[in-house]
C-alpha cells in the first residue's frame, strides 16, 4: 500500500507540468478543453490524432499553440489534390558541380507534423503518410530515412466540404491512436472568442516543456497500472463491436460490417493509463476506458448500409457497447 501510495503520489508530481501546458494554451485558445486533453494524450503515448470538425473551431491553431509550448521542430504542411509524395517526404535532387544526386528532406522531417486538411491528398501521398505514421521512416530514392524522435501526425479533416476530397483508407485510419470530433462553442465562449477578437490579442505562447519532460511522462505513463479485470474490460468493448451477438446485442450486429482492430485494444489501453495520468492518478478505472473509448473507436468501426440507412453513427454504436458490456 505504501509503494501505491508513493507511485500515486509521484504521477500527481510529475503530472503538474501538464495545468501548466493547459494555462499557456487558454492564453490563445478559449475552451476546447476536450480536443487540448486528446492532443494531451496523444503526445503523451508517442501516437498519432485525427481531429474532425466544421471550418473555424481552431483546430490548426489549437495543434500550433500546443506545438509552440513545446521544445520540438514543428511543420505545417496544406494537403491539397495535386499534392505528390515528394511534396512531403522530399526527393533526390541532381547536383551539377558534384554530378551526384542528393537528398532533399521534405516537411515530414519534424517533431510535429500538422497535416491540415488531410483528406484532400490523393492515395500516393497517402500511403506517404502511412509509412511515416506506421514504420516512423520515409523512402526516398531507394533510401530509408528514420524520422525524428519524438515524431507525432496531428491530421485535421473538414466533415461537411467533400468537394475535393478521398475517403482516408481504413489502414491509415487505424494508424490514428483517437479521432476527436469537436463542436461549437458555448455562448460563453464564443463571446470570450468575440472580445479577443475585437481586442485584436494575439498573446505570444512560451516553451514551457522540454523533450526530457514528454519523454519521462511517457516512461510512468507505461507504468501506470491496469487491474486485471480492466483488461479482460477493454477486451470485451473491442470484441462486442466484432461479435455483438455474443454480448446479447442482437440489434447491433446488422449494423457492423467490420469492428475494430487488436490496435484497438491496445490503444485504448494506452489512452487509459495517458487519462489517468492527466488526472494525476497511478492507476486506471473504468471511468478512464469509457471517457477515452469513443476517440479510439469511432474511426475503426466500419458500419452496413442497414446502419447508414437508419442514420446510426459510429458514436451511437460505441455508446450503445458501452452500455451493454457490464463494467467489473
Amino acid at each position: 500500500m505504501q509503494e501505491t501510495a508513493r507511485f500515486n503520489e509521484a504521477v500527481r508530481e510529475q503530472s503538474r507540468f501538464l495545468a501548466a501546458v493547459r494555462a499557456e494554451i487558454a492564453r490563445v485558445i478559449v475552451g476546447q478543453e476536450y480536443l487540448i486533453s486528446r492532443l494531451l494524450i496523444s503526445l503523451l503515448t508517442n501516437n498519432h490524432i485525427l481531429i474532425e470538425g466544421v471550418p473555424g473551431l481552431a483546430k490548426t491553431l489549437s495543434v500550433a499553440t500546443l506545438a509552440a509550448t513545446l521544445d520540438l521542430s514543428f511543420v505545417r504542411v496544406q494537403f491539397t489534390p495535386d499534392m505528390l509524395p515528394a511534396d512531403l517526404t522530399g526527393t533526390t535532387i541532381y547536383n551539377a558541380r558534384t554530378a551526384e544526386f542528393g537528398v532533399h528532406r521534405g516537411p515530414i522531417f519534424a517533431n510535429l507534423v500538422l497535416a491540415d486538411e488531410v483528406n484532400r491528398a490523393p492515395a500516393k501521398v497517402q500511403s506517404a503518410l502511412l509509412e511515416a505514421m506506421q514504420e516512423r521512416q520515409v523512402s526516398i530514392g531507394g533510401q530509408t530515412f528514420p524520422l525524428p524522435e519524438p515524431f507525432m501526425v496531428l491530421a485535421t479533416q473538414n466533415p461537411i466540404e467533400q468537394e475535393g476530397t478521398y475517403a482516408l483508407p481504413e489502414a491509415q485510419l487505424d494508424r490514428f491512436m483517437l479521432k476527436a470530433v469537436i463542436g461549437y462553442p458555448s455562448r460563453l465562449e464564443e463571446r470570450a472568442i468575440l472580445d479577443r477578437g475585437i481586442a485584436g490579442e494575439q498573446p505570444q505562447v512560451r516553451r514551457i516543456v522540454t523533450p526530457d519532460i514528454v519523454l519521462a511522462a511517457r516512461r510512468t505513463i507505461r507504468s501506470i497500472y491496469i487491474d486485471e479485470r480492466l483488461k479482460d474490460y477493454i477486451i470485451q468493448i473491442v470484441s462486442a463491436t466484432r461479435t455483438p451477438r455474443a454480448f446479447r446485442m442482437e440489434a447491433l450486429a446488422p449494423l457492423i460490417a467490420f469492428g475494430a482492430s487488436p490496435r484497438a485494444t491496445i490503444f485504448l489501453a494506452q489512452a487509459a493509463q495517458a487519462h489517468a495520468f492527466i488526472d494525476g492518478r497511478g492507476y486506471v478505472t473504468p471511468d478512464d476506458i469509457k471517457a477515452v473509448a469513443p476517440d479510439v473507436l469511432r474511426h475503426r468501426i466500419v458500419l452496413t448500409y442497414e446502419a447508414a440507412a437508419e442514420e446510426i453513427t459510429t458514436d451511437e454504436v460505441v455508446r450503445r457497447v458501452l452500455a451493454g458490456v457490464d463494467v467489473p
